[in-house]
């Protein structure tokens, strides 16, 4: 319950935070879903109770949406021809968090302090972003529409060729990411047989290559177009990740999950600045467009794990290869 219902509560709120933001109030959501993820934060250090603590997780999932979701948006539109690139650099920023976090975490229960002040930390970091937010001139909309319009505009999105082609392969592409780390460890202890130490160290393996391969993306977009570097990752990725799921020797597994890290780098980047790139000047309707395909997108851990419980694991883990496969069809020239 406290991984799903704050997740459904706010994948089921991006669509309307998302066309909201499109219209003179996205300087203040995002202000306020800072000062709300904040609070919401500082609830969840203090809470002694399951109830407090679950309802500290629904405000901080949707808070979060208004506060990183819209300022994303913004990034996009103060550049339109560096999409990609900011979006690498966006990527990057996030892949020292999805590192960092972990460490940050275990330092402070190394040090005595425990999980709560780790978290009173993170408040103590938001709110002068929330702050800051309130005056930074950049995050208004540039052409403010009314609310009804910019919800059918949102709406009308999602029946774009275009829109669609990016919303689902930003889905696919989520299988050799989020998806495929939820599995990660699981795979590797229950299916690989290797001991929790060396799956830990499997997923930090991967974890850190990941920040290796985003700051490379950086260099690489510098060089090449972003369409051109999916196919090129997508098609190594087809035969990387094969060879991960068949070899039997764990250094090697832990060298290809390496492999993995690096290529999928730019999964999430690319697409996600293309799907801004599909709709110019309603970086809002991006948002809400990806809020509905997350809806979707939320049931794929359900089924797989359903699947995994009837056919077993590793025979699961096959259907994450749909992810390089997908991207191969989008990239096409």
């Amino acid at each position: 319950m406290l991984l799903a219902v704050p997740g459904f509560v706010g994948s089921a709120l991006d669509p309307l935070i998302g066309a909201l933001g499109d219209t003179r109030f996205r300087r203040l959501l995002i202000t306020a879903g800072g000062t709300a993820f904040a609070g919401a934060v500082a609830l969840a250090a203090g809470a002694s109770a399951f109830w407090a603590l679950l309802v500290a997780l629904v405000v901080a999932n949707p808070a979060s949406g208004a506060f990183v979701s819209l300022a994303q948006a913004t990034l996009m539109d103060l550049a339109p021809r560096q999409r990609e690139r900011n979006m690498a650099r966006w990527t990057l920023a996030g892949s020292f968090g999805y590192v960092g976090g972990p460490l940050l975490l275990s330092a402070t229960l190394w040090l005595g302090f425990g999980w709560r002040t780790a978290l009173l930390a993170l408040v103590g970091l938001t709110v002068p972003l929330a702050v800051a937010s309130a005056r930074a001139p950049q995050l208004a909309a540039r052409e403010p529409r009314p609310v009804a319009a910019s919800v059918r505009s949102a709406l009308a999105a999602l029946r774009r060729g275009e829109v669609l082609r990016w919303l689902a392969t930003l889905q696919a592409a989520d299988l050799l990411l989020d998806v495929f780390h939820g599995f990660l460890a699981l795979y590797l202890v229950d299916v690989a047989r290797l001991d929790p130490r060396a799956a830990a160290i499997g997923v930090a393996v991967w974890t850190g290559a990941g920040l290796a391969g985003d700051w490379l993306l950086l260099h690489v977009l510098g060089h090449i177009d972003g369409l051109r570097y999916l196919r090129w990752s997508a098609g190594a990725s087809l035969a990387v990740y094969p060879a991960f799921l068949v070899v039997p020797s764990a250094g090697a597994k832990l060298a290809l999950a390496a492999a993995l890290g690096l290529l999928n780098s730019g999964w999430y980047a690319i697409p996600k600045a293309r799907l801004y790139g599909s709709l110019p000047g309603e970086s809002g309707a991006a948002v809400a467009a990806g809020g509905f395909a997350g809806l979707a997108g939320a049931a794929v851990p359900l089924v797989l794990g359903v699947l995994a419980q009837s056919a077993g694991l590793g025979a699961t883990m096959w259907m994450l290869l749909l992810a390089p496969i997908a991207l191969l069809a989008a990239a096409r020239r």
